[in-house]
């Protein structure tokens, strides 16, 4: 029998959504507010699904104190208070959409478990918009 744990997480980061080969015209067009050569930043909450067997000797899918030191190392020390497009070396020629941060923390998280564990991301960038992303 499978069961899904979850454990939420959160980080406050600044970025810019643009294309390095696009013109600003272009740019500005296609991400409006969020091409502000300034920066903006949000608050994103983060929720951390691992879907598994139910170990028998210890009635844990993951030991959820194992599953907030990768959250923290991967995904918190990581881009916490962070501008992701200047400091985080993962988005330095990729676009920090949603979509591509949500893949990059999956990416991050999916070689710190056990092969046989299933990893599903849900990224908000606001209580509104929101991402999912389970390697598929």
């Amino acid at each position: 029998m499978k069961v899904t744990v979850s454990r939420k997480a959160h980080f406050n980061a600044a970025h810019r959504l643009y294309r390095k080969d696009w013109s600003f015209e272009k740019n500005d067009a296609i991400f409006g507010k969020c091409n502000n050569p300034n920066f903006h930043g949000h608050n994103y909450e983060l929720i951390v699904s691992i879907t598994g067997e139910i170990d028998q000797e210890t009635g844990y899918v993951i030991d959820m104190k194992i599953l907030k030191e990768i959250i923290k190392a991967e995904v918190e020390d990581a881009f916490d208070h962070k501008n992701l497009n200047v400091e985080v070396p993962e988005f330095k020629d990729l676009n920090p959409t949603a979509e591509n941060i949500a893949v990059v923390i999956y990416n991050k998280m999916k070689s710190k478990l056990a092969s046989h564990l299933e990893l599903e991301i849900t990224l908000f960038e606001t209580p509104r918009n929101f991402v999912t992303y389970s390697g598929k």
